[in-house]
């Protein structure tokens, strides 16, 4: 299990280099799975370059990267060609209605279980946290995105508490549930 939710991304080099060494390989081998769906505002369109470069400003080659809207599933066994997933922010509520309308819920889970690795993006983040209903139910707590105060560095008590907040310069990082969930960045 490797799994990283921000609120914005790869913003500091702590959050980059634990991505890298969460990938487990020479960057330049890693195929990554990009997905846009929740940007469909401008404000959100506006950000996705910036998001396309999060990846690219790993070593990760262009084109080792897919785009994929969700407008149909994407079934486990093609997400396992994937070493990344990354879930850029926007809407939340259209993203998780992509997501169970297309059942990549189903796939995208097994895929986490599997030791696939996901970052969350803002909305990309939060359609794993208790904000909504039909989550996809992976942290048991609201997560609060684009805090100007989050949480203290270190690892995280499980049951979580009821409102984990994040900064733009954290992130909640998941190596293994329930023991190893911890927040870094300030």
């Amino acid at each position: 299990m490797r799994v990283l939710l921000t609120s914005a991304g790869l913003e500091t080099e702590e959050i980059k280099e634990c991505f890298m060494g969460m990938a487990g390989k020479d960057m330049s081998l890693v195929k990554a799975l990009f997905i846009p769906t929740a940007a469909i505002d401008a404000d959100a369109i506006e950000v996705l370059p910036k998001c396309m470069n999060d990846l690219l400003k790993c070593g990760i080659p262009d084109k080792n990267i897919d785009v994929f809207d969700l407008h149909a599933g994407i079934g486990f066994d093609e997400l396992q060609q994937y070493d990344v997933v990354y879930l850029c922010g926007g809407n939340t509520h259209y993203l998780l209605e992509r997501i169970n309308a297309t059942s990549f819920d189903k796939s995208l889970i097994e895929y986490i279980n599997d030791n696939g690795m996901v970052i969350g993006v803002s909305a990309g983040s939060l359609i794993f946290s208790n904000n909504l209903e039909n989550n996809l139910g992976f942290i048991d707590t609201k997560l609060d995105v684009h805090c100007t105060k989050g949480e203290k560095r270190g690892k995280l008590a499980y049951p979580l508490k009821n409102n984990v907040k994040l900064t733009n310069t954290c992130a909640l990082v998941i190596r293994d549930f329930p023991d190893g969930i911890e927040i870094i960045g300030e």
